[in-house]
């Protein structure tokens, strides 16, 4: 798709618009019988795994339609629209508490068919179910601050390690068994997630919980690696350059330096800005956008790859959704923040990439993954974990920010 004219990308018309749009691909196929939400779109919307129950994805649709709800009187959607989506967001929760919950406490990362075939409990999972509860509280449901409460305690007792200021990764589903791993990924998104619950029930521990975990990965850690976060770490917290070595595209432990997750930090850094003011936050939310555009943007066919080896090059070369969404986002934020041109221009030029090469104008929403050149992977449209949560999580964050 050539185009040399583009929408306004940072018109909040053109936002809630696009908003919309995507709401509109998942709405006629999102609900599922059994009280959940399918999560195995193909491009035309077409659910191809009637079954599959991911706890990212269970989460990220509450998260989808909890906001929407909160997010309806600024936009193009109807009143009934919003109810409607708030109603679907406490199903949705519900279907967590009933199934995803476990007797144990924790929630199971996969549920096939109404039986659990992953049950591990993860961090990074139980992340979400935070960030959902929170933004259903937003919402106006007040009785999941219970929720917010029980995963405080839950990973307190079960992932949090106070020698070294950060979370651990993952127990199997008895609990029993701490794996050696640990991640910065999961880190994150407890970070996303605390800094929710910190507007949502306006408890300070969220806040401070958030600032230990931004200061731990995105400053002292980077440190190690001349300021760019490194995702894999052993039990003492040293970089693991080996880890997954070979699987520079999994998923949530991809091997590499990740653009998507420095400018993700980079957007965290500066929504933790917004609550402690700090020039450190501002400092390194620079800092880390910088590194992602300079040495993770591809001159060749532009746009952002999923990653880059230690030494510069491109480990993986795909052009991830997320990673421009998140990219974006942070871009605004450092432009009304600092004021500076170069921000927004960066703005727009991810705009007119994700424009040009990942939105599906004819059938709605984003595609997934595209090869380096932008040509399609693969038909599967939102897999498990994508949920679109990144692309209008983004565009609510563009707004709240005009």
């Amino acid at each position: 798709m050539n185009q040399t004219s583009f929408p306004d990308f940072s018109s909040p018309a053109f936002l809630n618009d696009h908003i919309q749009s995507i709401l509109a691909f998942y709405r006629p196929h999102v609900r599922a019988a059994d009280g959940g939400f399918h999560q195995c779109f193909l491009d035309d919307g077409t659910v191809y795994d009637q079954g599959m129950r991911h706890l990212v994805s269970s989460t990220r649709f509450v998260f989808n339609y909890a906001t929407a709800h909160v997010n309806a009187a600024s936009s193009t959607g109807s009143a009934s629209a919003s109810n409607e989506h708030l109603q679907w967001a406490q199903e949705g929760m519900d279907f967590i508490q009933r199934v995803h919950r476990q007797p144990s406490g924790h929630y199971a990362w996969v549920i096939e068919n109404g039986v659990v075939t992953d049950g591990r409990a993860m961090a990074y999972g139980h992340a979400f179910v935070m960030l959902a509860a929170a933004s259903l509280v937003i919402a106006g449901v007040q009785e999941h601050s219970k929720t917010i409460d029980d995963i405080w305690d839950f990973m307190e007792d079960y992932f949090w390690d106070s020698s070294a200021g950060a979370y651990a990764d993952e127990r199997d589903a008895s609990l029993a068994t701490l794996d050696p791993y640990r991640g910065q990924n999961a880190n994150m998104h407890m970070c996303e997630a605390l800094l929710l619950a910190m507007k949502a029930t306006g408890n300070t521990r969220y806040l401070d919980r958030a600032a230990l975990l931004a200061k731990r990965f995105a400053v002292d850690l980077a440190a190690i690696n001349d300021g760019k976060i490194w995702e894999h770490y052993d039990t003492d917290w040293q970089c693991d350059m080996q880890y997954n070595i070979d699987k520079p595209d999994d998923l949530f432990k991809p091997w590499g330096f990740q653009p998507g997750h420095q400018v993700e930090w980079s957007k965290l850094l500066l929504e933790l800005n917004h609550w402690q003011p700090h020039s450190l936050w501002v400092k390194r939310a620079e800092a880390l956008f910088d590194v992602a555009m300079t040495q993770g943007w591809d001159a060749e066919h532009e746009g952002l790859v999923y990653g880059f080896a230690p030494d510069g090059a491109f480990c993986d070369a795909h052009k991830y959704f997320w990673v421009h969404a998140e990219a974006f986002a942070a871009a605004w934020r450092l432009y009304k923040h600092t004021g500076e041109q170069r921000y927004l221009n960066d703005y727009e030029r991810l705009w007119q990439y994700s424009w040009q090469h990942l939105i599906d104008h004819d059938q709605g929403a984003w595609f997934r993954i595209r090869n380096r050149d932008g040509s399609a992977v693969d038909n599967l449209k939102s897999p498990p974990g994508k949920t679109d949560y990144h692309t209008m999580g983004a565009c609510w964050d563009v707004l709240a920010n005009q």
